[in-house]
């Protein structure tokens, strides 16, 4: 039985749905990567950093499911997509899973024992589980703007230039580690909103409150870094021919070529797309303002918007290419040539429709019972607390 919707809608709505796994990943995994951030700088008395730690303790580990989403989607509904950039990047995503299963670890151990130097290694072990995953994925998505270097032969096998496709150094380049700045001063900034609202008021509190309105400022700053190196550096990809988007997913069937500002010719011709970068940059804006007034919730709306309108930015910048490749114009992975079948995507789309919900509102009512600020004097007085 085929699915009620057309192969080149449903192949749409997962580049959209797949839009919408990245933004969830970054607002709530990225408040708690931008809380541990902040942690050395903004918590200057262990009661301060056990607060700091505990404000975000309880919820993070559930946020984890948008990183597990998000993969999977990937592998079930982007497989050229999957292979090419988790075999590619096998080095980066390395990093990243250590410093995720680094964070557990401290999370759990940091308070075992009183020692002042036990503590500080913990906190720092915190720091660089939110701090690297940050860095990187910023670092990531700059690589995928910049294009990859690998090829698709006759039979979709993937090589690399060079053998080893991307090493570790290689992925950090002046734009991509721009890139990667600006990924965490948004985290950071998402992560002092989440604490305005989590954090009991007083010296760490206000410190939170000055960081994270400086790393909204950056955050502009940075982002419009970005639009001038795209815009003056040539950087960019054109697909040559029309691509028939209800064709057979086979990359080779598509060419796709440098272009100087290519990516930012769908913002010519469809005006509408300005909504996402008006969003990164009104919402960073309005974040940096509400956490110079302390309205912590107006802060984290704000943010939230923000990193939305980033993360679509680059996602409608690039549309239909998702991967291109810098050393092959018949390699890159575009919407219409990358996808799964379309039974595999409408029988995905109806367990999505079905089971996303639940995720959201478990999440909420999760939220809802966890919902309260974190003081020091709270935690300095109950063996519960981490």
């Amino acid at each position: 039985m085929e699915p009620i919707i057309d192969y080149p809608t449903l192949r749409v709505i997962w580049w959209g749905l797949l839009g919408v796994l990245l933004i969830g990943l970054a607002i709530m995994d990225g408040y708690a990567m931008g809380a541990m951030s902040l942690l050395p700088f903004a918590g200057k008395t262990d009661g301060e950093r056990r607060a700091l730690i505990n404000s975000v303790a309880p919820t993070w580990e559930g946020n984890q499911v948008w990183l597990i989403l998000g993969g999977g989607a990937i592998f079930a509904a982007w497989p050229f997509v999957y292979a090419v950039s988790f075999s590619g990047f096998y080095l980066a995503m390395f990093l990243v899973l250590a410093a995720l299963i680094l964070r557990p670890v401290a999370f759990k151990y940091r308070s075992k024992r009183p020692g002042v130097a036990w503590r500080r290694n913990w906190d720092w072990a915190l720091f660089a589980g939110g701090l690297i995953p940050a860095l990187v994925f910023g670092v990531a998505v700059g690589n995928v703007l910049s294009g990859a270097p690998f090829h698709l032969d006759s039979d979709l096998r993937i090589t690399y230039e060079g053998g080893t496709f991307m090493s570790l150094l290689k992925l950090f380049t002046p734009f991509t580690l721009l890139c990667g700045l600006t990924s965490v001063a948004m985290l950071v900034m998402q992560g002092a909103a989440f604490l305005a609202m989590k954090l009991e008021k007083g010296e760490a509190y206000d410190r939170v409150m000055t960081y994270g309105s400086a790393a909204a400022l950056l955050t502009i700053a940075l982002f419009a870094g970005g639009y001038i190196f795209i815009r003056y550096s040539g950087l960019g990809f054109h697909v040559v021919a029309e691509v028939l988007p209800s064709g057979a997913s086979n990359p080779t069937r598509a060419e796709v070529i440098p272009a100087a500002g290519a990516w930012l010719e769908n913002f010519s011709k469809h005006p509408w797309m300005w909504a996402g970068p008006f969003l990164g940059f009104g919402g960073a804006a309005l974040a940096a303002l509400s956490l110079r007034f302390r309205l912590g919730f107006a802060a984290f709306l704000a943010s939230s918007l923000s990193l939305a309108g980033i993360v679509s930015t680059v996602g409608l910048s690039m549309f239909p290419i998702i991967l291109p490749s810098s050393i092959d114009s018949r390699s890159s992975l575009l919407v219409w040539t990358s996808s799964s079948s379309h039974m595999t995507l409408g029988i995905m789309l109806l367990v999505t429709i079905v089971f996303l919900p639940i995720v959201l509102l478990y999440t909420a009512w999760v939220y809802k019972v966890l919902f309260g600020r974190v003081g020091v004097s709270t935690v300095t007085s109950s063996p519960d607390y981490y």
